[in-house]
C-alpha cells in the first residue's frame, strides 16, 4: 500500500495572525466559551489531540480517522495503534469520543470500501468503549444509513457533523436520535433550502461548532476559524430561527454535555 507523508485533510492555512494555544483558549474564554473539543482525523493528529488536552482542564479530544484518510490506516497495525489510544495512559480521561470519521463520496480520496471499512471499525471501536461519535458524511447518506442501521439495538449516539444535507436525511436523523452540528456556514450559506434546514434542527439536538480553521463565520471570512467563533455562529443562528441567543446557548452546551460528557 502506497502511504502519504501528508494526510489529505491537513489543509492547515494562515492569514499571519500570531496565536498560541494560550492566546486562542483565552479568546474563546472571553467570548463565553468555555469547554473545547479538540478533534482528531488521522492517527497522528488524534495523538496530538490527546497531548493537547492532557494539561488543559476544559479540552478533551476525539479520536478519529477521517473518511479522506481510510486508505492510509487500513492495516492491522495502524487501527490497534489507535484502538489503543483510548486507553493509554492520561487518554482515558481525554478522548471522549471517536470521530471525526465516516464516508465521503464528494472527493472519494479513498474508495469507497476503504470508508466503509475504516466507518465500521470505528464505530465498533465507540460502542466497545461507550462513546459518541463525530460523523462526516457527504454525499453518502445512501450507504452511511445501513451501515448505521446494522448496529440497531447497540448504544450508537452522535452527531452529523457540519450538517447541510436535506430534509428527507435531517428526518431520518431526527428519528436514530442523532445531534447536528453547526458550523460557520450558516452566516454564509445562500440557500434558502439551507437556512430551512438551520430554522427546522429541534433545539434538543443541535449543537455548536467551528471545524477549525475552516469555516470561519461572516464577518470574520478570510481568517482561520477559532473556539471563539462560536459565538459570532450562535449569535447568527439565534437570529435565524427567532431564539433567544442566552436560551440557544444554554441549550446546546447542554446538549454538548449530555453527548460528550464534558
Amino acid at each position: 500500500m502506497v502511504r502519504r507523508t501528508t494526510p489529505v485533510y491537513d489543509k492547515w492555512h494562515s492569514d499571519g495572525a500570531e496565536r498560541t494555544p494560550e492566546s486562542v483558549i483565552a479568546a474563546a474564554r472571553e467570548a463565553g466559551v468555555n469547554r473545547m473539543l479538540c478533534i482528531g482525523t488521522t492517527l497522528a493528529d488524534s495523538e496530538q489531540a490527546i497531548e493537547f488536552a492532557a494539561d488543559r482542564d476544559t479540552v478533551w479530544a476525539s479520536i478519529g480517522i477521517h473518511p479522506h484518510e481510510a486508505a492510509a490506516h487500513l492495516d492491522s497495525a495502524t487501527r490497534a495503534r489507535f484502538a489503543a489510544l483510548i486507553t493509554g495512559g492520561p487518554a482515558k480521561r481525554n478522548v471522549v469520543a471517536i470521530g471525526e470519521c465516516g464516508l465521503d463520496y464528494f472527493y472519494t480520496h479513498s474508495p469507497k470500501e476503504a470508508q466503509i471499512a475504516l466507518l465500521k471499525f470505528q464505530i465498533e471501536l465507540a460502542l466497545e468503549h461507550d462513546l459518541p461519535i463525530s460523523f462526516h458524511v457527504r454525499q453518502a447518506f445512501d450507504d452511511f444509513w445501513p451501515v448505521f442501521d446494522s448496529y440497531r439495538g447497540a448504544n450508537l449516539r452522535g452527531v452529523l457533523h457540519s450538517y447541510t444535507d436535506s430534509m428527507t436525511n435531517l428526518e431520518q436523523a431526527v428519528k436514530r436520535g442523532l445531534y447536528f452540528g453547526v458550523n460557520g456556514i450558516v452566516t454564509f450559506a445562500k440557500n434558502d433550502a439551507q437556512h430551512v434546514i438551520y430554522r427546522t434542527i429541534p433545539q434538543q439536538l443541535l449543537l455548536l461548532e467551528t471545524d477549525a480553521p475552516f469555516l470561519t463565520p461572516v464577518p470574520f471570512r478570510g481568517k482561520v476559524c477559532e473556539s471563539r467563533h462560536v459565538r459570532v455562529t450562535a449569535e447568527f443562528l439565534a437570529g435565524l430561527r427567532g431564539e433567544h441567543l442566552e436560551d440557544l446557548a444554554a441549550t446546546t452546551t447542554a446538549n454538548a454535555r449530555a453527548l460528550f460528557k464534558v
